[in-house]
């Protein structure tokens, strides 16, 4: 069995809706988010991939493109886009594209990241 992991990179604007006032994230600041996609599988004979890497970022090009640059609150289902919310936003429109989708690492900076693996 083997694992890949494919890094995809965005940047996007939010603010946190259910925070107090005081917070700093109830105004609204953007963050490069990286996101690690980790699949799992059996290497095919024909192929010699698991999966090919482009494949996995071709299936989140679709979302790259309502992520990417854009206000993640105006988002149906990312009202309040905490990173947790997000990771599972993510996981529920890739998951039916990467079938052997195992887990997401979402990274918000250098020092703060939150895994989701499904329910």
């Amino acid at each position: 069995m083997h694992r890949l992991v494919q890094i995809v990179r965005f940047e996007s604007a939010r603010k946190l809706t259910k925070v107090p006032k005081e917070h700093p994230c109830s105004n609204l600041y953007g963050l490069a988010f990286k996101l690690e996609i980790h699949v799992e599988g059996m290497i095919d004979p024909k192929t010699g991939f698991v999966v090919d890497f482009s494949e996995i970022e071709d299936n989140f090009e679709s979302l790259k493109k309502k992520l990417d640059h854009n206000y993640l609150n105006d988002l149906e289902g990312l009202e309040n886009p905490t990173s947790e919310v997000l990771v599972e936003w993510i996981w529920e429109n890739l998951k039916p594209k990467v079938g052997n989708l195992v887990k997401l690492v979402l990274w918000e900076n250098e020092v703060s990241r939150v895994e989701y693996s499904g329910n």
